[in-house]
């Protein structure tokens, strides 16, 4: 039987190698953002720049080393391997010459690995320009706050609007445990300790316009780690401004079929002085306030990419039964339930908790529970339901009647909504555009 000596074998598992190398490489047409939703090879930031300049700086010094490695210790394995009938080797105790040398080389290696590593730590470090936009990302178990405190007032949750081509600087703190911020296609991870504020700063490229990202937490936090997603807009600089404008105001049921709704349209979704005029910041450079009578920006108004569309399944066994509900009376119950010790809903006076979101224009967002669920009337009303089933660990207590929660170990009783009443409940909050 024919059989390939050791020493033969190489050059052929070498060549198969190779092979399967270059299949891997082509895998089909040049890849699309719907392949990668979530790459950080996109240069839309020049933070993503700077690391994606880095990376591909020690992948080649990296690979030039394991190439010249590779090669030396194959070439030795050939030359000095043992022959039959080859005398013992010479027993070596020292050389100063070869020891200087694989002292030295590495050396080297190591500065054409620190000098840009360096740089792209100052670079990505540096002092954040006068004019950013600031943004303070406060991160809870399992769910984001983003606040504005150029614009007062402006508070959302698991969504975070930017303009293109502006310099936004966030300032990320924790409530709790410890998190990591992470928008994949814009910047970098960056840690929210206990007790320390961190900065990150970038600058969507406006060559790249307008797009719906994903954002989420990139450190194990607790039980829905996984789970505490939230979806990032980047929009015009006009669009922006209104949008501001939009979420500084109170919060104004937004009724559309209401026949008077067009008499006083300038007021809805705009953020007023008390003698009725529009609130323009300093801090809004060149912002341009809407047009009375234009409707207000309330968010994306453009088809959501597959990929920033929730997805999770409803949870086996729970349902509602959907009857018609009514936004006034929702609004009584809201008022007088525990609602208001959790959450904040500007213009109404009775609710100003902060534990949970700040419901002000809850119905202007695209997603529910961080991002697991799309903000439609069945989603909502089954996470006001039983939250805890809906995502694990939620500290939102279970409200539905009947309702069996997976924390307290017990059916919900005495207190518990019925159907209707959750109706109501959603009712008011989808008014709260």
């Amino acid at each position: 039987m024919n059989v390939l000596s050791p020493m033969r074998r190489v050059p052929a598992s070498l060549l198969i190698g190779a092979l399967a190398l270059g299949l891997a490489a082509c895998g089909g047409d040049q890849p699309n953002i719907t392949d990668y939703p979530n790459t950080t090879f996109e240069h839309r930031t020049e933070f993503n720049a700077a690391l994606d300049f880095l990376w591909d700086r020690l992948l080649l010094w990296g690979t030039i080393v394991f190439v010249l490695v590779e090669a030396l210790l194959i070439y030795t394995i050939v030359k000095f391997r043992r022959r039959e009938g080859g005398p013992e080797p010479k027993q070596v105790h020292g050389n100063t010459a070869l020891e200087i040398t694989w002292t030295v080389i590495p050396a080297i290696i190591l500065v054409f690995i620190a000098i840009p590593t360096v740089r792209t730590v100052f670079q990505t470090q540096a002092t954040v320009r006068a004019d950013a936009l600031q943004v303070e990302a406060i991160g809870h178990q399992w769910w984001w706050e983003f606040r504005y405190p150029q614009y007062p007032g402006l508070v959302t949750a698991n969504e975070l609007y930017l303009p293109v081509g502006r310099t936004v600087n966030f300032a990320l703190v924790t409530k709790d445990v410890l998190h990591s911020f992470w928008i994949p296609r814009l910047g970098g991870k960056r840690d929210l300790i206990s007790n320390r504020t961190n900065y990150l700063w970038f600058t969507p490229d406006s060559a790249f316009g307008e797009a719906a990202l994903n954002g989420m937490c990139a450190e194990y936090c607790g039980d829905s780690h996984a789970n505490m997603k939230f979806r990032v807009f980047v929009v015009a600089k006009g669009d922006f401004d209104s949008w501001a404008q939009h979420q500084m105001a109170v919060a104004v049921p937004h009724r559309p079929a209401d026949s008077t709704a067009s008499a006083a349209p300038a007021t809805v979704g705009r953020a007023m002085t008390p003698s009725g005029a529009p609130v323009v910041l300093a801090s809004q450079a060149g912002a341009v306030p809407p047009a009375p009578g234009a409707a207000p920006y309330t968010g994306w108004n453009k088809p959501l990419p597959a990929f920033v569309v929730p997805q999770t399944p409803v949870p086996a066994g729970l349902a509602w039964s959907a009857p018609a509900g009514d936004a006034e009376r929702g609004k009584q119950l809201y008022s007088m339930s525990s609602c208001i010790g959790c959450h904040a809903v500007r213009g109404n006076p009775m609710s100003v908790g902060n534990i949970g979101p700040d419901l002000t224009h809850l119905a202007s967002r695209h997603t529910l529970a961080a991002g697991l669920y799309p903000n439609d009337t069945k989603h909502l009303a089954l996470w006001i339901k039983n939250a805890r089933a809906m995502k694990p660990g939620s500290i939102m207590p279970t409200l539905g009647l009947g309702e069996y929660d997976p924390i307290m170990k017990a059916k919900v009783t005495t207190g518990g909504l019925s159907d209707q009443q959750i109706a109501d409940l959603v009712a008011y909050m989808q008014s709260l555009k």
